[in-house]
C-alpha cells in the first residue's frame, strides 16, 4: 500500500460559502509542508518502501550530533518534525513532497494531539449525568458507584473514572479536501482537526476511503 502523506501545521478554523449548493462549509487550514524529504529506505533493507520527510527548518546547532550526521548525510538542512511515509515512487534524499499530492474532493486521515484540559470529572470527561439536585441529593457531579460489594468484590478495569483529560493522540479519518492552494501551500479540510493552533498534524491518504 503506497500511501501518500504529508506534514503540515494547523492554522485555525473558518467557513467557505459554496455557491452551488448555497451552504457554508466549516474547514480547518493546514499549511502542509512543503516537506524533503531525509532518508530513503527501500524493502530489501528494512521490509518496506519508506520515506522520512523533515519539516520546519531549524538552525544546525540546535541538533543533537548524530542527528547533524543523518541530515549531512542527506544533503538536507536540519528539521524540527521528523515523520515517516510511504515511499513515493522514485523518491530520493533532497526531494520535495508538496501539496500537490492532494486534490480536491481527496478523502485524507489526518493524526493530531488533542488539546489537553487537565485532570477533569466523569461529568466533563465522559459526559456522565449529573446526580439530582431534589429529594434530598447531594451527590451532584461525583462518580457514584463503581462497582458492586462482595460480587465481584473489586472494581472493573475500564471503569470511567475522573483523570486526565486530553493530551493524546487522535486521528480522524475521511476528511474532504474542499481546497488547495498550491502557491500558498494552504489545504482546506472540511471539518475538525484534532490540536491547538500551530500544533503540529500528519495528513495521509484516507484508508478507508
Amino acid at each position: 500500500m503506497n500511501l501518500k502523506g504529508i506534514i503540515g501545521k494547523k492554522l485555525g478554523m473558518t467557513q467557505i460559502f459554496d455557491s452551488e449548493t448555497k451552504q457554508a462549509i466549516p474547514v480547518t487550514i493546514v499549511e502542509a509542508g512543503p516537506c524533503t524529504i531525509t532518508q530513503v529506505r527501500t524493502e530489501k533493507t528494512s521490509g518496506r518502501e519508506i520515506a522520512q520527510l523533515g519539516f520546519l527548518e531549524q538552525k544546525p546547532q540546535r541538533v543533537k550530533k548524530p542527528q547533524a550526521g543523518h541530515f549531512k548525510k542527506a544533503n538536507t538542512p536540519a528539521f524540527r518534525i521528523l515523520r515517516e511515509f510511504a515511499r513515493p515512487v522514485d523518491a530520493n534524499p533532497g526531494d520535495q513532497v508538496t501539496l500537490s499530492i492532494f486534490a480536491e474532493q481527496d478523502l485524507v486521515d489526518v493524526t493530531g494531539t488533542s488539546k489537553g484540559r487537565g485532570f477533569q470529572g466523569v461529568v466533563k470527561r465522559h459526559n456522565s449525568h449529573r446526580g439530582d439536585k431534589t429529594h434530598g441529593g447531594h451527590c451532584y457531579r461525583i462518580p457514584g458507584s463503581i462497582g458492586n460489594c462482595s460480587t465481584p468484590s473489586k472494581v472493573w478495569k475500564g471503569v470511567k473514572m475522573p483523570g486526565r483529560m486530553g493530551n493524546v493522540r487522535k486521528t480522524v479519518q475521511n476528511l474532504r479536501v474542499v481546497k488547495c492552494d498550491t502557491e500558498r501551500n494552504l489545504i482546506y479540510l472540511e471539518g475538525a482537526v484534532p490540536g491547538c493552533r500551530n500544533g503540529i498534524v500528519y495528513l495521509k491518504e484516507a484508508v478507508k476511503a
